[in-house]
């Protein structure tokens, strides 16, 4: 099956440019040209990527990917910003977007960023070391799921939340530069990036206050180490 993209831009000349070189390299698009129209779509029809204008009528960018995330933690969100748009990149990210892509942008670039969500996303159940064990949490990466080890309190992660926590598991007890956090989980080194991986770095505390043997902890100047006691 072909991977469906929802594409929201209200220029109706770069929205069917864009929608025609998407589906020329095998997608389904769906274009939408206001965020209002976007919403409706959204909730009657399942899409395996979002590429979201900021600034639009009825509804922008940003409420609109908020609505997105409280129906669907896992679905990529990639914001479509002007190079001057600095502010609402940044809150595009905390909204809960993956990453965004500058206009103008290349249509070459646009591809391999979609191809990139896709494969983490749509290739999850191939993934053989999805489990992981976090003191007294369990973490079920295909699933999405954080939860102790009796079963009794389980946590749902956002996609972006995942990944960021299978590379911490992945790297216990060692001290990671914030340049190769971002490289290795967002595919860049950026500014705009590194505000979101805070953000998501505060969510993923939150997430282990039920075990104080965990301890995400900010190495001031390099980046941050993720300390968990040796499994048993």
């Amino acid at each position: 099956m072909k991977a469906r993209i929802l594409l929201v831009e209200d220029d109706q000349n770069i929205g069917a440019v864009t929608k025609k070189r998407l589906e020329e390299a095998g997608y389904d698009v769906v274009h939408s040209i206001d965020g209002q129209a976007a919403w409706e779509q959204f909730q009657v029809r399942s899409f395996d990527i979002c590429l979201l204008d900021v600034m639009m009528p009825k509804k922008d960018g940003l409420q609109l990917a908020q609505q997105i995330r409280e129906l669907n933690d896992h679905v990529p969100i990639l914001f479509l910003t002007s190079k001057n748009e600095k502010e609402d990149r940044i809150a595009g990210l905390q909204t809960g977007a993956d990453d965004y892509i500058s206009k103008p942008f290349s249509m070459q670039e646009l591809i391999l960023r979609i191809e990139v969500f896709l494969k983490r996303t749509m290739g999850r159940s191939k993934d053989k070391s999805s489990l992981f064990t976090i003191g007294q949490l369990t973490f079920d990466y295909e699933d999405l799921r954080l939860y102790t080890t009796n079963g009794d309190v389980s946590i749902s992660v956002t996609q972006k939340e995942a990944d960021l926590l299978k590379y911490f598991c992945n790297n216990p007890n060692k001290t990671l530069k914030r340049e190769d956090i971002l490289s290795n989980v967002w595919g860049k080194d950026d500014y705009f990036l590194g505000r979101s991986m805070d953000v998501f770095i505060t969510k993923l505390r939150k997430h282990f206050k039920s075990d104080p043997q965990i301890k995400l902890e900010t190495v001031h100047g390099v980046g941050f180490r993720f300390n968990i006691p040796p499994a048993r």
